[in-house]
Order: C-alpha cells, then sequence, then structure tokens
C-alpha cells in the first residue's frame, strides 16, 4: 500500500516511524514531513497555512493535498494535524475517491471550536469544566469583572495549544481576554472566547481510535504542558509525556471510557456528527472525578510519540480498520512497558526563540532510544533546529524510574544552543 502523511511535527515523525515496519506498506510519503520522516520515505511539498488562514488559502491547501494524494497514487490518506482536519481535508478527500483516515469537519469542531464542544458536554451530561462562551469582549469582561477568580480563559478556535491562559487573578484573565478578543494574538481563532472555571487536579490524555460504531481504548498518558519544571510558565505545545498513569485503575479507567469517550461519541452521532479517527479528550482527575478540559479530534502531540512505541498492532490494520468500519474484529495490543518521552526545546520557547543551530550527539543514543523530530531541518550532512519544540527522546523500560533514567541520560547527550527541557518528566507525585 501507499500511504500519504499528512503533517510535519514529531508526531508525525513517530507515526511515520511505525507505519515503516509494516510489511504491507509499499511506501510512504509525507507531506510537507521533516528531517525525521525523510528517513522512512518520500517528503513532498505541501504549504500548510497557519490556523488564522483565510478561506482562500485554505481552498489552495485542500487543493494542493488532494493533488499530493493523487501524485503519489495513495491508497489512503492519514490526516494527522488538527488543522487540515479542521478545514474538511478528510471531507474532500473522499470526495475525489481517496480513503482517508481522520475525522470529518463536523466532527472535528469537537476540537476546533472550544464553544460548541463546552455546549456538547452540557446538553449529554458529559463531566467538564463549567464555562461560557463569548463572541463579545464587552460581555466577557462584564462576565469576568462579576464572576470570582481563578479563571481559565481560552481562545475558541485552534491554537497550536498556546491559546489557554489559566488566570490566578482577575487582571491577568483580562490581560488574556484582551489579547485574545481584541490584538487578536491568534488571528480568527480567537474571535470567541470560552472563559471556564479552574479545576485543580491533575491532566490525563486520553486516546481512543473510533470507527462510528465502536471504539477501541489506547495506554493513558500524562502530557506535561507548562514550559517550566514543577508545572510553572505559560502553556506549550507540550513538553513530555509519562505512560503508564499510576492513578489511573480499573474503575477509574472504566469511568473514564463510559462517561467520557463513550458518552462523547454517542452525542457526536446522535447530532449526524459520526466521528471516525482518534479522539482525545483532555480530561482532569478532581476530587469530584474525571472532567473534561478539553477535547481534541487527533493523536496528541508530544502523546503520539510515546503511544507509537508501545503500540505493537500493525498500525496499517488500524488504520483501514477504522476506515472500513472494522474496529470490532482487531484486537489491538499494546506493550506493558513504562515510556517517558523529554521534549527539548528551542530556548524562549513558547516565546520568540531563534533557529539554524546545528544539533550533535545524536548518534550518541542508547539502542532502543527513540529521537522523534519536530523542528528539525537536514542541511547537507548536519541537522539543525528549525522550529520552538525541536525533538523528542524517548525511552521504554520495565518501569517509569528506569525508564526516566535513561531518557534523560540520553538527552544529556544531545546538545544545541539554547536547549531546553522539563527535568521532572515522569518524576514520582
Amino acid at each position: 500500500m501507499n500511504v500519504l502523511l499528512i503533517g510535519g511535527g514529531g508526531r508525525e515523525h513517530a507515526i511515520a516511524w511505525k507505519l515503516s515496519q509494516s510489511p504491507r506498506l509499499s511506501e510512504l510519503f509525507t507531506a510537507p514531513g521533516n528531517a525525521g520522516t525523510a528517513r522512512f520515505g518520500v517528503n513532498l511539498p505541501l504549504r500548510v497555512p497557519g490556523s488564522a488562514a483565510d478561506d482562500d488559502q485554505v481552498e489552495a491547501f485542500l487543493d494542493e493535498a488532494v493533488a499530493r494524494a493523487r501524485e503519489c497514487r495513495a491508497d489512503v490518506v492519514f490526516v494527522a494535524p488538527d488543522d487540515p482536519l479542521a478545514w474538511g481535508l478528510v471531507d474532500r478527500l473522499n470526495d475525489a475517491g481517496i480513503a482517508a483516515f481522520g475525522a470529518t469537519k463536523e466532527a472535528a469542531e469537537i476540537e476546533a471550536s472550544k464553544g460548541f464542544a463546552k455546549a456538547l458536554m452540557g446538553r449529554y451530561g458529559i463531566p467538564s469544566a463549567a464555562g461560557r462562551s463569548f463572541d463579545s469582549v464587552e460581555r466577557a469582561r462584564r462576565h469576568l469583572e462579576e464572576a470570582e477568580p481563578p479563571f481559565v480563559v481560552k481562545a475558541d478556535g485552534l491554537a497550536a495549544g498556546k491559546g489557554v491562559t489559566v488566570a490566578p487573578t482577575r487582571e491577568k484573565a483580562l490581560a488574556a481576554l484582551f489579547s485574545i478578543m481584541a490584538d487578536r494574538t491568534f488571528g480568527r481563532s480567537g474571535e470567541r472566547v470560552v472563559i471556564e472555571e479552574f479545576m485543580p487536579g491533575r491532566e490525563l490524555s486520553v486516546h481512543a481510535f473510533s470507527d462510528g460504531q465502536t471504539f477501541a481504548m489506547m495506554p493513558f498518558t500524562r502530557d506535561h504542558k507548562r514550559v517550566f519544571d514543577d508545572d510553572q510558565g505559560p502553556n506549550t505545545g507540550g513538553m513530555g509525556v509519562v505512560a503508564p498513569v499510576p492513578e489511573v485503575d480499573k474503575r477509574l479507567a472504566a469511568m473514564i471510557e463510559g462517561d467520557i469517550v463513550s458518552a462523547t461519541l454517542e452525542a457526536l452521532a446522535t447530532e449526524g456528527r459520526v466521528f471516525k479517527g482518534v479522539l482525545y479528550p483532555g480530561v482532569m482527575l478532581t476530587e469530584q472525578g474525571p472532567r473534561v478540559f478539553e477535547c481534541n479530534a487527533r493523536l496528541g502531540d508530544p502523546e503520539a510519540q510515546a503511544l507509537m512505541p508501545l503500540l505493537q498492532t500493525d498500525l496499517l490494520d488500524v488504520i483501514e480498520a477504522v476506515i472500513y468500519g472494522r474496529l470490532s474484529q482487531l484486537t489491538l495490543e499494546w506493550s506493558q512497558k513504562a515510556v517517558v518521552a523529554v521534549v527539548m526545546a528551542s530556548g524562549g520557547y513558547p516565546g520568540s526563540y531563534t533557529t539554524g543551530a546545528p544539533i550533535s550527539g545524536l548518534e550518541t543514543l542508547d539502542e532502543g532510544v527513540l529521537a522523534f523530530f519536530a523542528g528539525v531541518a537536514q542541511d547537507g550532512d548536519a541537522l539543525r533546529t528549525s522550529g520552538g519544540r525541536v525533538l523528542t527522546v524517548v525511552a521504554t523500560a520495565d518501569s517509569a524510574a528506569e525508564a526516566r533514567a535513561i531518557a534523560y541520560d540520553n538527552v544529556a547527550r544531545v546538545t544545541f544552543e539554547g536547549a531546553h527541557f522539563r527535568t521532572d518528566i515522569g518524576a514520582p507525585n
């Protein structure tokens, strides 16, 4: 089979690595890809506009992506990132007679609009943070003036994981509001804002494959979103992942599976938005039980970089089962090992940062330790930084403590100017 993978980050490098292990794979193409995906196939040019793209830019992207699929005679296209899903790339590919893995535009609105997700969960009693949506900066301001902090202020649309501000004070919440809605820091994604209660607790990343009729859970993981140790500093796209998560016993897992995953998929189906692909609710473990704080329509990044090494079933088999509604006929197998994935970022991320620094030390990594590239560019024989999150070092072992020790031992061998990483990924509670 020829496969076209859409995307160019660490998640896509991990997916490409896993797909390359399938005996059924003929050729793998990635658009636009990166220096990591190029090691497993051919990178194709594709202009992917940002989340603030206008309608003409989106149409041009959709047309170009379909053209790339035809050029490489793709039997299936794996649409990995959030923006192309929200723009309806799966719909466009299906209309062109090309099989595609991922949520349709209507189903992907669960991620593309936090206001839609909030309303959906409210209608169907899915446990989530209390909150309200606003399309007026003045009404949102009045709400903040009348309610009691702390708040969580979110741009309604997609913002690469950076459109969320946890505001302990009213002043910080107002600053976030004006940044989103008045200054348009996130472009059109900030035309509306969602203001939620702050939920104390510990985060949990929940992933499930869905074929529109049934679903299959993946191992629970924990992402570390804040840029600094001890969950300090601004939110990022994710600074590291650990699995398994010790607090999740069988009872809690069953509660999350039934009250959140199954309930969300059923709610979407009831409203005519049948979900096929990967559903990824972000869950807060609170004193009142598990509650959703966000819901995504694709594999998490960096979570995918921890999940792909644990998946023992052929990923191509999973993709086909999801597309053609045969997931109930496939038994997914997962390694029981622990995994720790540590993101190495450019200094200054998620704010301004420089790129172009040479990367060294990757050749010294231990056998079995993986390095998935995100912001990495090939420059002749050299590798250079080309983004905020540069790469992720991933280690698996029999215990989280052992995986953590291996991961950080290998992180210390990789160097580039301004390299920053958290030192507490997978640390005991």
